[in-house]
């Protein structure tokens, strides 16, 4: 099984491509392609024709996915891009903290 080190929900920086700098929320990450969608970010045209009768066509504006390696994730607290850590917590459990700052992510 692949993982990839951002998870749905977490605020990413693109590092790479047209949108690069560019700050976003992971809406979706495909740890089997190894890709994620970011919200407002890698945004294609798609155009559509009308199916039914009453339904309008037009051009729609989509985010399309990325590649993971080229997203890196954001500190909540320090609010900058970090690769993530892991250490043990006082439970036993694996966390994950920022490599800058020492917050948990």
């Amino acid at each position: 099984m692949n993982t990839l080190h951002v998870k749905t929900g977490d605020t990413v920086v693109v590092l790479s491509g047209k949108d690069k700098g560019k700050q976003g929320k992971v809406l979706s990450a495909s740890p089997k392609h190894g890709t994620v969608i970011v919200e407002g970010i890698n945004i294609a045209q798609k155009h559509t024709k009308p199916r039914r009768q009453g339904e309008e066509g037009g051009i729609i504006s989509k985010s399309i996915p990325l590649k993971a390696c080229k997203v890196m994730r954001v500190c909540p607290k320090c609010q900058k891009p970090t690769r993530p850590a892991h250490k043990l917590g006082a439970d036993g459990k694996k966390i994950t903290v920022c490599k800058k700052c020492g917050a948990e992510i």
